[in-house]
């Protein structure tokens, strides 16, 4: 069986693909500090959700990458993991 690495490797030869997973840098990297975050307060989906006045299935789709959630959902996350929001522009 092959690895994921070697699959996402043969297939971003591809241009198209690699355009379309390129495009979606800026959520993974959201997600990725999410997760981080979290993980650094030690806290659960569900912890977090609790914090937050939500259910852990949201916190899982906020952490997926695969949607940017809103400012008011980010604040409560930090919020609730224990950080501050602070929006960058490069």
């Amino acid at each position: 069986m092959r690895s994921f690495e070697a699959f996402k490797k043969k297939a971003l030869k591809n241009p198209a693909v690699k355009r379309e997973y390129d495009a979606l840098e800026a959520e993974f990297a959201l997600a990725r500090e999410l997760i981080g975050a979290r993980a650094k307060a030690k806290l659960s989906q569900a912890q977090v959700a609790r914090r937050m006045g939500t259910s852990q299935s949201a916190v899982a789709r906020m952490e997926s990458g695969r949607k940017l959630p809103s400012t008011t959902s980010l604040l409560k996350y930090a919020k609730a993991v224990g950080r501050e929001l602070r929006v960058t522009l490069r």
